[in-house]
């Protein structure tokens, strides 16, 4: 799965990095938590559009914005059978902006968070739904990350991993006209592990409540890096 990640890219460089239009300011994000806003870039008549949505998706169709509190996340091996994502797999695909997601690892008696990135240090794209439900105080945008099998260097920590789009999947994975599912199934996969890295962060980041710096500095110099 899914369930914390980061964003602390100044704005200008995601720009020119994923090519979006986007009105308003970002603030560095260390620990965004479900339930919280996130970037996600989608096309609106040809063109690239970033914009704020709650992280977790509540379909067109649901009667309780609730339930977005449950659907963080979508296999990418069922995402075109599940009734919640059908459509917007169809239609409503999106980038969901990072640069880095945690996951913990059980130690005995204990969780023990580690944060996940490019060896780069680049921004990248999570491969996400969107949709649009219309409540009773009006108009609602949330998404959903994809997750797919773990690679060799975040399997020992978890067996899922988030679905990360290289850029030159991104036009394809974000075209609303392109509905071959078994194709736009095809670019889910695990990222190569050869091109991240993990190291162990402070206990701090447990908590949804602090978004500080301190939640992506390592505890230590010791980093595990994909071979």
């Amino acid at each position: 799965m899914c369930g914390r990640f980061t964003l602390t890219v100044d704005l200008l460089a995601l720009q020119e990095r994923f090519h979006f239009r986007y009105e308003g300011s970002l603030a560095p994000r260390f620990n965004i938590a479900p339930g919280q806003e996130v970037l996600a870039v989608i096309v609106e008549e040809g063109e690239r559009i970033g914009k704020m949505m709650r992280w977790g998706l509540v379909p067109f169709w649901a009667k309780d914005a609730r339930i977005g509190a449950k659907m963080i996340n979508a296999r990418a091996e069922t995402i075109d059978e599940k009734a919640s994502f059908r459509h917007a797999f169809k239609r409503r695909r999106c980038l969901i902006l990072a640069d880095g997601f945690f996951e913990w690892k059980k130690e005995r008696t204990k969780k023990v968070p580690y944060r996940f990135t490019l060896k780069t240090g680049e921004p990248f794209a999570f491969a996400g739904l969107w949709e649009r439900w219309d409540g009773p105080s009006g108009a609602l945008e949330t998404c959903t990350i994809i997750t797919t099998r773990a690679n060799e260097l975040i399997a020992p920590i978890h067996d899922r991993m988030p679905v990360i789009l290289p850029p030159e999947r991104h036009e394809d994975w974000l075209d609303p006209r392109l509905d071959d599912s078994e194709y736009l199934k095809s670019l889910l996969l695990s990222y190569p592990q050869e091109q991240m890295q993990m190291y162990e962060v402070a206990p701090l980041v447990n908590s949804p409540k602090n978004d500080v710096s301190a939640c992506i500095e390592p505890v230590n110099s010791r980093s595990m890096e994909g071979m």
